[in-house]
């Protein structure tokens, strides 16, 4: 936990993406969401040769992409990325045509474990101005593991009940930044020339974070980031060189209000505390000698003091006598087998869910 307090969580760090990534200590953030710039300026916006602004895709600025001096920096901030996040960690990284590709190869020759890409597909994407190409309607994310072995996160049950109980897709259809949510300046015209959506973050860091978990954001712009993270619960640390990008996000965290603790999302199965079926007979809740039935008391088990079941013949845990008595591949006991409680059947997982909550109490 000591290492917890040295970082500046909830912060934003004012400087170099790669100098202030090098502050961070190493193994010390849970993801990383990086928006990198698409081309040679390195400045987080997209600029014509001419150094003007491009509002839209067209067919000139990205002609004049210096591939070694990009792909050099994109090796640095990538290396310092994996050097702080933790083993288990994972990272996210948008792009476009432009850049994409090359950064999905130089974080695959680092070690990174790509997980998944995913195409945010554009409701309402910006035109071609030339009519000389296909209307550029995607970008592509890919989310990586820090390395193969990583036992990474994923909250499968809540990106399934975010999508209406059905599996959530790598295809995203998900509008541009539009409307209040998307920052101007005095003049009317866009603050930042790739403005996020928050729905896009709140997907992102839903699927693979935890309450509390530290999201860094070396590219941060004007905090979407941020904004998606405190109202998630989750930390955030974001870097970024542009004083009025960071006034700017400053100014939208602050307005931000945290979720209530009753909206958190729907917890994994895999994540919730695990209880043996042997802690309820070494608790005296299940006593050694205790017979157990299935549904239709067709089926009886004597309980073993090691938490086995004998059944007749047959022998092991309650999954595997339930299975074999059934003569079925697999068998879930807790819900298989049930105590007879002055005549009334009920089912063995009653008493492990009371565990569960007195375990959550004491926490």
């Amino acid at each position: 936990m000591e290492l917890v307090r040295e970082l500046p969580l909830d912060q934003i760090l004012r400087g170099d993406c790669i100098e202030m990534l090098r502050m961070l200590p190493p193994a010390s953030v849970h993801c990383v969401f990086a928006d990198p710039p698409y081309n040679l300026q390195l400045r987080g916006e997209l600029r014509r040769p001419d150094d003007s602004l491009v509002d839209g895709v067209d067919d000139e600025w990205d002609r004049f992409a210096d591939f070694p001096a990009y792909d050099a920096f994109t090796l640095a901030w990538l290396t310092e990325c994996r050097r702080v996040l933790r083993k288990d960690g994972t990272l996210w990284v948008i792009g476009a045509y432009h850049n994409i590709f090359r950064i999905g190869a130089i974080l695959q020759d680092l070690g990174y474990w790509i997980l998944n890409d995913i195409i945010w597909r554009k409701a309402n994407p910006m035109p071609n101005f030339r009519g000389r190409r296909f209307t550029n309607a995607h970008e592509t994310l890919i989310w990586a593991a820090r390395q193969r072995d990583s036992r990474h996160r994923f909250n499968y049950q809540a990106m399934k009940a975010l999508n209406d109980e059905i599996q959530m897709r790598s295809d995203w259809l998900i509008p541009l930044c539009t409307g209040p949510e998307r920052l101007r300046n005095a003049h009317g015209l866009k603050l930042h020339p790739t403005q996020k959506p928050e729905a896009l973050l709140h997907r992102a860091l839903l699927a693979a974070t935890g309450p509390g978990d530290i999201v860094l954001d070396p590219f941060f712009g004007t905090g979407t980031t941020g904004v998606v993270a405190r109202r998630l619960h989750r930390h955030f640390i974001g870097i970024e060189r542009h004083p009025a990008y960071v006034e700017a996000a400053w100014g939208r965290i602050r307005r931000t209000r945290p979720a209530p603790p009753e909206a958190a999302a729907t917890p994994n199965r895999r994540d919730a505390p695990r209880i043996a079926f042997g802690v309820l007979v070494e608790r005296g809740l299940i006593p050694p000698g205790t017979r157990l039935y299935d549904r239709q008391r067709r089926i009886e088990a004597v309980v073993a003091a090691d938490g086995s079941l004998r059944s007749g013949t047959l022998a092991g845990s309650i999954h595997q006598v339930g299975a074999q008595a059934q003569n079925a591949p697999s068998c879930n006991g807790w819900t298989f087998w049930h105590l007879d409680r002055d005549g009334v059947l009920t089912p063995i997982d009653t008493l492990r869910a009371a565990l569960l909550a007195e375990a959550a109490d004491t926490r």
